[in-house]
Order: C-alpha cells, then structure tokens, then sequence
C-alpha cells in the first residue's frame, strides 16, 4: 500500500503563493512523511525542461516517487495540447497521466472516441499510461462508463484511476479494479469510507492519491489522513493472519 498526496488538495495555499510547488514537495516528503507525489499540471509555475528536470530531481532525492501527473483539461484541448502534456509528466518520470473525460453536456461520443484514439496514440508512442478519472455527468462516470470506454479505446495506455465513493449506486467498483492503477481518495472522509475502500482494495498493489475537492488541505490534516489510511491496512492485514 503506497499513499500519495495531490497538489490539486494544496491548491489554495499553491494558487496564493503562501506555498510553492517545490515547499509542497519538501512538506510531502518531511512533514506528511508520504510515499509519493501527484503533480497537478495547474500548480507548475514553469514547464520548461530545467524546471522539470529539477522537479524530478529534488522528489527523487528526498525518497518520493512521482506518482502520476493530474490535469483535468487534458481531453478539452486538441491533439497537439494533449501530446505536450504526456511530454510532461514523461519528464517528470511519471508512468500516468490522470484526467476524466469530457462532460456528456458539451461534447458527443463519437468525438470523445476520436480525442481518445489520439490520446491513446500518443500514450503509446512515449509510454505514459492515461488513468481515466470517474467524474459525475462525464462520459466516464460510472463502472459501465468506464468500461465501454476502456472497450472502444482498446489500447494498453488507457486504464482507470477511479475514486469508489463517487460512483453512482448502480456501479459495480469489483469491476475496474484489473485495470485500476491509480485510486484517488479525499483527506476529509467517514472511518466507514476508510475501512470500505481500503478492503476493497486489500490486493491493489497502486498507490491511493489523497484529494481534497475543495483545494483547502492543510498539513495537521492531511497527515492525520495518511495515519488513518495506513492505520486501516494494517488492521486489514491483521486480519488475514
């Protein structure tokens, strides 16, 4: 079990300057005391090669592995804007890329397959994986949204990075979790969603991004998050003996 935090939880303290992106990555590693890193593509003040380069440095010598680059815009721009995106997070030495796809309301399916078919191309060709997101009102929003998509995709790149305790009541979660490789989790959550999600995931061998929807984390709290999500697999595995 691998926990990580996502800078988009950060994103109020980040977007106001009271942090920045690389004090962000020193408290992951010192205060939280976490296992990897989420870069949000948002949080980046530079995207050019000498600051990646140093990004990916400073995680690598401070023990955090750069869990997966998140941007939520990925599937809204055009081919172009997607392929530089994947070129990010492979200098970053991320192995996913994390994104939902567009909502049902501004865009059709036969468009959304075509946006996947290049993004998918592109996964390929720099090997990135693309962990598709369920987001509420997309066409990836439940266990069989996903599934259709991951049908019509058909491509390796292309796997879930789903959050359990969003699906709508008719999903089925058992049913994504072969090709779950990213699991996306909010600081603030009920001891009852801990303990069901963390046996639901009592094989998953990925890490668990911790999120904060509102962008409002704070330290104290998002280790306290990290404690009680270790604290839950722990009683897991002590149950198995």
């Amino acid at each position: 079990m691998k926990l990580a935090c996502s800078s988009t939880a950060f994103d109020e303290l980040l977007r106001s300057g009271d942090l920045t992106q690389l004090e962000w990555i020193d408290l992951c590693a010192h205060e939280l005391a976490a296992d990897g890193v989420v870069f949000d593509v948002r949080h980046f003040p530079r995207t050019d090669t000498d600051y990646l380069a140093q990004v990916k440095k400073m995680a690598a010598d401070l023990g955090l592995t750069v869990a997966a680059l998140r941007h939520d815009g990925f599937f809204n721009g055009d081919e172009t804007h997607m392929e530089q995106s994947l070129e990010i997070a492979l200098a970053l030495g991320s192995p996913l890329l994390s994104a939902p796809l567009p909502p049902e309301t501004v865009t059709s399916w036969s468009e959304v397959q075509a946006q996947l078919g290049a993004a998918t191309s592109h996964a390929k060709r720099l090997n990135v994986t693309i962990a598709v997101r369920n987001v509420p009102h997309t066409f990836a929003a439940s266990t069989h949204d996903m599934k259709r998509v991951s049908k019509e995709a058909d491509s390796a790149w292309l796997r879930y990075g789903p959050e359990f305790t969003v699906f709508d009541a008719g999903s089925e979660p058992e049913a994504v979790l072969p090709k779950a490789v990213l699991v996306w989790v909010q600081i603030v959550c009920a001891s009852s969603e801990v303990d069901y999600v963390a046996r639901l995931l009592s094989g998953y061998r990925g890490f668990i991004a911790l999120d904060a929807a509102a962008g409002d984390a704070r330290a104290e709290v998002t280790k306290n998050a990290l404690r009680s999500w270790r604290e839950a697999f722990c009683r897991i595995e002590a149950d198995r003996i």
